[in-house]
């Protein structure tokens, strides 16, 4: 349980609401800034309308989107028609044992962080929540291939770039769904699992030679890997589905004027699964919080 624990969340999307489910059925303390759409379906939670310095002043926790916050402190709260910038003044605000939680952190929070001293949690970096988290990001880009062709998965050719927790996931789905796929990586140890797989492993340098008879690309790399050239080389039939973070890994504009179907589709598990991916969020955020309980009494 988390019973003393005070959580405040800062807006956020579908999967935070599984988090905040999880931290009031663990006991904690909830209080939430920018659900103002929503509050009403919680019971014995604190609803934060104005979001001043005084709102953080005895949070021991503040649970941020998925996304963070951009680069000049804005938050994205789907359930707010007013929008929510986290200043100096509010980090100030916060007790120095504060955590702050996020899927990803840009410049901004981790400067804010920093200069504050306070603890920052990206779940996205850690192995739990990124692994079982590929799961809905293959489904559903699996999903968008499907939508956005006319032809089965069973017998089409694949080629997967990037061999991470998305790419590994992703390559096992489309091999089981009967695609004759191509993984592209850089590490040796990678190219051999590949082939321990029983799928078929090339370089990423040598795109070129593979491109050419493709109905469809999956992209994880976060790198301009998919530029004209190689773009100019792949049946204009063949679609694109490209779920690198922004600004992903293909040149959309070259796409376009040739007539291939390219997406950029990063956040899969939000838009495709908020259910389970707020679940995956919500059991890890309680084991960490579980392991730190202890130590926060004695902390200024």
């Amino acid at each position: 349980m988390l019973t003393g624990i005070k959580v405040a969340f800062v807006g956020g999307d579908a999967r935070i609401i599984e988090v905040i489910r999880y931290m009031i059925d663990k006991d904690a303390t909830v209080a939430l800034i920018g659900f103002d759409e929503i509050v009403k379906q919680f019971q014995g939670v604190d609803h934060i309308k104005a979001v001043t310095p005084e709102s953080f002043a005895d949070a021991d926790v503040v649970v941020l989107p998925v996304a963070g916050t951009d680069e000049r402190g804005v938050i994205e709260a789907n359930y707010s028609p007013h929008p929510i910038v986290l200043t100096d003044e509010h980090f100030a605000a916060m007790p120095k044992h504060c955590k702050i939680v996020t899927g990803i952190a840009r410049k901004y929070l981790e400067d804010a962080c920093e200069k504050y001293q306070l603890s920052l949690i990206k779940l996205m970096e850690l192995d739990e929540v990124a692994i079982l988290n590929s799961i809905p990001t293959a489904e559903g880009a699996i999903q968008l291939a499907i939508q956005h062709t006319d032809i089965t998965i069973h017998g089409s050719n694949s080629i997967v770039l990037g061999f991470g927790r998305c790419g590994i996931t992703l390559s096992r789905m489309l091999a089981a769904l009967g695609s004759h796929v191509k993984v592209g990586a850089r590490k040796p140890a990678d190219l051999a699992r590949i082939q321990e797989m029983n799928l078929e492993a090339f370089g990423v340098g040598d795109l070129a030679l593979h491109i050419g008879e493709a109905d469809m690309i999956f992209n994880t790399i976060p790198a301009l890997i998919l530029n004209a050239d190689m773009l100019s080389r792949m049946p204009r039939s063949c679609v694109v589905i490209d779920i690198a973070s922004k600004p992903g890994g293909t040149d959309f504009r070259f796409a376009e004027r040739r007539g291939i179907k390219a997406i950029l589709a990063p956040s899969l598990p939000g838009i495709v699964a908020p259910k389970t991916a707020g679940q995956i969020i919500a059991k890890t955020l309680g084991r960490l919080l579980r392991k730190q309980e202890s130590s926060w009494g004695n902390e200024a």
